[in-house]
């Protein structure tokens, strides 16, 4: 199934060409059901907080929490598609705090809430 996750304005590439955006994807590939905020993120870049906001928004093409939310709504995808967890156990095992924030997140990317696409993916 084909969803709309964030708009192709993404550089992807970025993160192999700078280091500091490679230690920061690194770092949330392995922590992403920890709560991570961007000082997080600049303190893994080794650069201050908001060097790393214009930085990583220069670079990347969207600011960093954008893509921390798409990163988690993406992991979500492939839980639905490949396990049989709750939508509570998804939501909190890709790092969102709550089932309302994870619930607008998804829409918000997919066009579909979390349940209807698990109905879609898994008949």
């Amino acid at each position: 199934m084909t969803t709309r996750v964030l708009p192709a304005t993404i550089n992807e590439r970025a993160f192999s060409y700078y280091p500091p955006l490679k230690r920061v994807k690194d770092y949330v590939e392995n922590n992403s059901s920890e709560s991570i905020s961007l000082p997080d993120a600049a303190r893994v870049a080794a650069m201050e907080a908001s060097y790393f906001s214009t930085f990583f928004h220069q670079k990347v093409g969207i600011p960093f929490s954008d893509w921390l939310r798409r990163v988690r709504v993406v992991r979500a995808i492939q839980m639905l598609q490949e396990q049989d967890y709750s939508i509570c156990d998804i939501a909190f095992a890709v790092g969102f705090n709550d089932l309302r924030t994870f619930g607008r997140a998804f829409k918000r990317y997919t066009s579909l809430t979390p349940m209807n696409y698990k109905r879609t993916c898994r008949p």
